[in-house]
């Protein structure tokens, strides 16, 4: 990632900690004034997206450090870390609210929402499903440019939070129309999303983590770059996995078997250099193999998964 990129994730995640901290100072005290477990669970919500967002901001810094003597390879890894333990905290905020939404149905009394709160509770809210609107908007446009994953789940959560205060919204209002127990109903759905978003950031950065091969469509445009530069009579043992949320990949490439080795080494940095102009490659690994052109097959590109 380069220095503007680095910059551009460090300032979009920035903002990510102001704005989840506005919302959450916003929605706990509307939550608390109000009685509304709805809106408080909307608040814990917001909770976790404060700390995923530290760590994220963290993380950037962490993963961008140049490589040393103990990490050849860099930091890439702690945005996936960063990612994996902000998922379980968000798993265990899940089940809280269900746990409190649970406890609240069993309850013989219901709260009513004062009529003095009910704007603020309603402006709190309305509030939320703009704000998280516009960072779904924002940190999707960001996470794509510079891949990032933290950034890309950051967007995902954003998108998850606009339904999980609608739902708060539901759950506020319910109750003057006479559903008394939709505003723990709407928590538990609530605390639901929050454990369904920490599985989809955990999977992810899960995924990052035990350095899985890529998808078919990301070796298919390996192949492609590696067979573009001429030369270049055959590719087999296409072997890529991550390394954090960047691609390492080894390939064999098949050379007339006539040429002199400093064409052939010629040849073989033009396909590194190739490969590693793709944005989700960090490293590119080639291997050169003599072989007669005469044998070689027009779709032989054999990958390893």
């Amino acid at each position: 990632m380069s220095k503007d990129s680095q910059n551009s994730a460090a300032k979009a995640t920035q903002i990510g900690v102001f704005a989840n901290t506005c919302l959450f100072l916003i929605k706990i005290s509307a939550g608390l004034l109000s009685g509304s477990l709805a809106i408080i669970s909307d608040a814990v919500n917001s909770l976790g997206d404060i700390l995923y967002s530290i760590g994220v901001l963290f993380a950037v810094k962490i993963a961008h450090k140049d490589a040393d003597s103990g990490h050849p390879f860099g930091h890439r890894g702690a945005e996936p870390i960063a990612g994996l333990f902000t998922a379980i905290i968000m798993a265990i905020l899940g089940f809280s609210l269900i746990w409190e939404a649970v406890q609240k149905l069993l309850l013989p009394a219901v709260n009513i929402v004062p009529n003095e709160f009910i704007l603020y509770g309603l402006i709190a809210l309305f509030i939320s499903i703009g704000t998280k609107a516009f960072l779904w908007r924002y940190f999707s446009r960001i996470g794509k440019a510079v891949m990032s994953p933290a950034i890309r789940a950051s967007a995902i959560d954003a998108r998850n939070d606009v339904l999980i205060s609608f739902l708060a919204l539901v759950g506020f209002i319910g109750p003057f129309f006479g559903f008394f127990s939709i505003d723990s109903y709407a928590a538990i759905l609530i605390g639901v999303f929050v454990i369904y978003s920490g599985y989809k950031i955990g999977e992810e950065n899960t995924t990052y983590l035990m350095g899985a091969c890529p998808p078919k469509e990301l070796l298919g445009k390996i192949c492609k770059k590696a067979q573009s530069v001429k030369g270049v009579n055959g590719i087999h043992d296409v072997r890529a996995h991550y390394v954090g949320n960047f691609v390492h990949v080894e390939i064999h490439i098949e050379v007339n078997r006539k040429m002199t080795l400093e064409a052939a080494h010629k040849i073989g940095k033009e396909v590194q250099k190739g490969v590693e102009s793709l944005k989700e490659v960090d490293k590119a690994y080639i291997h050169i193999d003599p072989r007669d052109p005469a044998e070689y097959k027009a779709d032989d590109c054999r990958i390893h998964h």
